[in-house]
């Protein structure tokens, strides 16, 4: 962390070095005591960065004398609470000799509203629902003091997760043991007007490599069991979709240490009232417009505050018209939601790409080439993300921070040609930290491979280097530290990785050997370790699909968590190339064992010296660099690449 504070501020420094002389470049300034109204100098700063960026625009428009080393937008320390996401278009491009920089110093962009008057109620603090934008909101987190509370469910340690009993697809019906809470919440189901007076439970379930937050439409006593049924759209796609899939009578299994483990899949309940139980936790009651904290021992709120905006700086082209050559330095991206979970469910094949529609072929189709045949179809939507990236030329992140927020952190969507993520760190994320590529277009059948006339939509020669990724797939298991999906000339190197619920790191998308966009990606002296705290099926690095030229080179992966629950507790690996892999070379890599898994690959992978045996230097030059040229590291890897 130490590390990537210092280089952040390195890059600030050699920007401020840049503009300090005189005519070089134009400077604008933005401080949370400023005025739109002002002209954005030093002295009458403006107190938006939307105005900021349209002074920019307006001096790139008119061609001003000024912008010839660049624009340079000053972010004063504070915390700018955004009312809808800042959009960054064509307009406000810049040049490879004038770029248009946005530059913070200790700056925070929020997307959150505070919660405020709140009074006690018995052991409760109790405040009305905030507004936004003149609107009451819903929301998935709350942040107290800085920190992120527990939002109310029904166990502390999720070791202690309840097991399903059994499922009846065609009645979409999971069974369970009718535990004191599972009778609890059938009990307040049955009141009269339930629904009416308050928002649906939710059931997050265990799924192998994925887990699905189901809303709760009803549950039923009989006997000692209890069945649960669920709110659509998700409760079709659950029931319908083949994988991931819920484990049910499966034969116990015992560990090394004689423990026996119920492999049936795990679930924990959220949000009801007989759930907020414990200190630290918290319901929203949006019927009634209420929140609710169970305070800790001692605990005042000084400040609490709700996510509200989904997306905080939304940056995109045209196929045609691309955002070009705009840099942002040491911003904080906070508090963002996703709200689609509340609204229709989330039922993800993978990633935490959530399916609009996901079930079985029967029979089987045929695919091309050497492809095992399709045994079901999925079309998938992509989850919100804090800052966006699309249609883009070097759109560049450096010494920012991404944390406390409610899905992903930084996403370069498609149509990107460059860029530099470097000296960012992603922590307190609920889904994804770092997302890149296709996954496969909403109408495009996510198992074909994607390989689009328009060369234009591919995500290219995107390089993530030097990043902290921790603390991240925090809500949404199944998503990663870096997750890629139809990436070509992408660099993922000297990043460190660990505290990630699923993989480390995701390369490649669409289970085929199939021609497909993928080709020349590099995974280069990554550290991985402390993975797979919730799911396995897991790797450290892990890949799809056919990859022309595609490199894992000297990357350390160690550490892989023991999660109790784990659908099969001997299905993790340190590296993992899953069906259709092809093409990639293997080589270098530092790992506790020589645990792997190549599953269904196709032709021409090469595994070369992988495991404890490889060179200790290996382990030295691995993760987060003090002084690592970025600029001329593609250079430097094409020396790497083993001469075959």
């Amino acid at each position: 962390m130490k590390l990537l504070k210092e280089n952040g501020r390195l890059c600030l420094l050699l920007l401020s070095l840049l503009v300090s002389a005189p005519s070089l470049a134009a400077d604008i300034f933005v401080s949370p005591n400023g005025d739109d109204s002002n002209d954005g100098t030093e002295v009458r700063p403006y107190k938006t960065l939307r105005i900021a960026l349209r002074h920019a625009r307006n001096l790139r428009r008119l061609a001003d004398p000024s912008v010839k080393g660049g624009i340079f937008i000053h972010v004063a320390k504070g915390t700018y609470s955004l009312h809808e996401p800042l959009y960054v278009r064509p307009e406000d491009s810049g040049t490879e000799d004038s770029p248009t920089v946005i530059m913070g110093d200790e700056a925070v962009l929020s997307g959150g509203v505070q919660v405020k008057g709140w009074k006690r109620q018995g052991k409760f603090l109790v405040a009305d629902t905030p507004e936004f934008n003149g609107n009451l909101i819903d929301f998935r987190q709350l942040y107290i003091n800085g920190k992120k509370a527990v939002r109310a469910r029904d166990v502390i340690n999720f070791d202690d997760m309840q097991h399903i009993l059994s499922l009846d697809k065609p009645k979409q019906i999971i069974y369970v043991r009718a535990t004191p809470i599972i009778k609890a919440l059938a009990k307040s189901y049955a009141a009269k007007d339930y629904a009416l007076r308050h928002a649906p439970a939710e059931m997050v379930l265990h799924e192998m490599w994925c887990v699905a937050n189901l809303r709760i439409k009803n549950i039923t006593i009989q006997g000692d069991s209890a069945a649960v049924t669920f709110h659509q759209p998700e409760s079709t796609i659950q029931f319908e979709h083949p994988w991931p899939s819920p484990m049910v009578n499966t034969k116990p299994f015992v560990t090394e240490d004689g423990r026996t483990l119920n492999l049936n899949s795990a679930f924990y309940l959220i949000n009801h009232p007989a759930l907020l139980d414990t200190p630290g936790e918290w319901y929203h009651d949006v019927r009634n417009h209420k929140v609710y904290y169970y305070p800790l021992k001692g605990e005042t709120i000084k400040e609490a505050i709700a996510p509200a905006l989904e997306t905080l700086i939304e940056v995109g082209g045209t196929p045609d018209r691309l955002v070009r050559n705009v840099r942002f330095c040491g911003l904080s991206f906070m508090h963002t939601t996703w709200m689609r979970p509340t609204t229709d469910g989330h039922v993800p094949l993978q990633a935490g790409m959530f399916m609009y529609e996901g079930y079985k072929l029967r029979p089987q189709t045929q695919r091309p080439d050497r492809n095992n045949k399709l045994d079901n179809q999925g079309f998938l939507g992509r989850p919100a993300s804090a800052v966006t990236v699309s249609y883009a030329s070097s759109v560049d992140f450096d010494g920012c921070r991404f944390l406390q927020l409610g899905s992903s952190g930084l996403d370069y969507v498609e149509g990107t040609q460059g860029g530099t993520v470097s000296n960012c760190d992603f922590t307190e994320i609920a889904g994804n930290g770092i997302v890149a590529g296709s996954f496969s277009p909403s109408a495009f059948e996510t198992h074909l491979p994607y390989d689009p006339q328009d060369r234009r939509t591919i995500c290219n020669n995107l390089m993530i280097v030097n990043n902290m990724v921790h603390n991240v797939s925090t809500e949404d298991w199944g998503t990663l530290g870096i997750c890629c999906g139809y990436v070509s000339g992408c660099i993922i190197a000297h990043n460190e990785i660990w505290d990630v619920s699923y993989s480390g790191i995701n390369l490649g998308w669409g289970w085929t050997q199939s021609v497909n966009a993928m080709r020349g990606n590099e995974v280069y002296r990554n550290y991985i370790h402390h993975y797979a705290r919730h799911m396995y099926d897991c790797a450290g690095i892990y890949t799809l699909s056919a990859q022309p030229k595609t490199y894992i080179l000297e990357n350390v992966v160690e550490k892989i968590y023991k999660p109790i629950y784990a659908h099969d507790p001997n299905h993790w690996f340190y590296l993992y190339c899953d069906e259709g892999s092809s093409f990639i070379t293997v080589q270098d890599n530092w790992t506790e064992s020589e645990k792997f898994l190549r599953n269904a690959n196709g032709p021409c992978n090469i595994w070369e010296n992988n495991g404890p045996q490889v060179n200790d230097s290996i382990r030295e030059n691995a993760g987060v660099k003090r002084s690592l040229d970025i600029k001329n590291l593609r250079r430097v890897l094409q020396t790497k690449k083993p001469k075959k």
